[in-house]
């Protein structure tokens, strides 16, 4: 195992993940006045972690593939972030992801420091056998550097419960005892915590919900267009739907759906858990997945990818309010053409953290081998974001500045008064 350490943060010129990160960074330090050192410790990652995994097919043949774990931050405590299985993982995408998690952790308030991690695998191409025996080669790499204490991984793009069953697993064997804590998102029957699954599409409905009571916008008169239908974007259009909004267009990657009646919400759930995606859904007009961010809503939520909105597609959108359900779906770019047009926009690091959350409460709860009824998960997931959602609203009230820049605000001062109290260590 290698471990390889940035020298100089990448440039904000650079078109990346992690250049974008820093745009959002830079603007808040501004407006806290971070002085020049503080700022050069928070842009850079505390460990960059990579290595191979070979493995065997079941077929005999060898295949190598890179495994990823970058630990970005530990002055608020553990490392906390998902795995994710993409043949197109990167060490700049983990590391944009891990110092996202940083302030997605902070912005909540929760006892950790960011992570993120990933294997350049495509789970479609994998059976079974040869999933488990990757995440085990996986795991096996981590171990010195993961544990409840130092570095807690979670499901992300293409991983499991299951993913995190093997990973526990594997983790339990090589400390020799029982170590339910070292990941959060597994099943329930190990440790898992209720209402995990649906926590980030609940924490964006919530979020939602309060900011549109804010805008005086009233749930049985909005409409709602949500780009992405997996773990997030599904639950979020439930949980919409249930509360009385009218969710008019969904989409996953086979393409869109617009329907200005109203999608049946749970017909889409039922299709996709039939056939896996929403290809052959008859009950909205078939767009693509771009004509569904530039569609007629109130509500616009990005659940898929990162950098969804280019600055020609921001200046098509209709939405009144954008509630970023996926990790850094805005450019910088398009980030100042909302803003032109009013358009409010819950940043990611705040709109999504519902996840983060709850496998904060799985974490605690198994810290004390007691686990709480999933009403109680689920009212504690609400006080924790809606408290924080509104100190954010509060902060860009009194500078004037979007909620984005409000939520780094907010993250980056806690994070830095952590710093200053542990002190530099040299």
């Amino acid at each position: 195992m290698t471990t390889a350490l940035r020298e100089t943060a990448p440039s904000v010129r650079d078109v990346s993940v992690f250049g974008d990160a820093i745009a959002y960074f830079n603007e808040a330090a501004d407006l806290l006045e971070l002085d020049g050192g503080m700022r050069r410790i928070l842009t850079h990652p505390s460990r960059q972690i990579i290595f191979s995994i070979p493995f065997q097919r079941d077929s005999g043949e060898f295949e190598v593939y890179t495994g990823y774990r970058v630990q970005y931050n530990f002055a608020r405590g553990p490392a906390k972030g998902g795995i994710r299985y993409h043949p197109g993982v990167t060490l700049d995408e983990v590391t944009a992801l891990a110092f996202w998690m940083t302030w997605k952790c902070a912005v909540v308030d929760l006892p950790f420091g960011g992570g993120k991690g990933g294997v350049t695998c495509d789970p479609a191409t994998l059976s079974s056998n040869e999933l488990e025996r990757i995440t085990r080669r996986y795991a096996a790499e981590l171990v010195e550097v993961v544990g409840p204490d130092k570095d807690v991984p979670a499901p992300d793009v293409n991983t499991t419960p299951q993913v995190m069953a093997w990973f526990m697993d594997t983790y339990s064997m090589h400390v020799r005892q029982n170590m339910p804590g070292v990941v959060t998102g597994k099943p329930l029957e190990i440790g898992g915590s209720r209402g995990r699954v649906e926590a980030t599409g609940r924490g964006v409905t919530i979020c939602a919900l309060d900011e549109m009571a804010e805008m005086g916008l009233r749930p049985e008169e909005a409409t709602i267009a949500i780009q992405g239908f997996g773990n997030v974007g599904r639950y979020a259009a439930k949980l919409f739907k249930d509360r009385g909004c009218k969710v008019v267009g969904i989409s996953d990657v086979t393409g869109a759906y617009y329907n200005e009646q109203g999608i049946n919400v749970y017909g889409a759930m039922e299709h996709t858990s039939k056939f896996g995606t929403l290809e052959g859904f008859k009950g909205g007009d078939r767009i693509t997945n771009t004509e569904l961010l530039t569609s007629p809503c109130d509500v616009l939520v990005p659940a898929a990818l990162e950098k969804v909105f280019t600055a020609e597609i921001a200046s098509k959108v209709q939405a009144k309010l954008l509630v970023e359900g996926a990790n850094g779906p805005t450019t910088p770019e398009a980030d100042r053409i909302f803003r032109e047009k009013g358009i409010v926009v819950i940043p990611d690091i705040m709109a999504n953290a519902g996840g983060v959350t709850v496998s904060y409460f799985e974490w605690a709860q198994d810290r004390m081998g007691y686990f709480w009824k999933e009403a109680e998960v689920n009212e504690k997931l609400e006080d924790f974001l809606l408290s924080n959602l509104r100190a954010i609203r509060a902060i860009a009230n009194s500078r004037h500045a979007t909620l984005r820049t409000a939520a780094y605000t907010l993250a980056i001062d806690r994070v830095v008064k952590a710093s200053l109290l542990r002190g530099i260590y040299a």
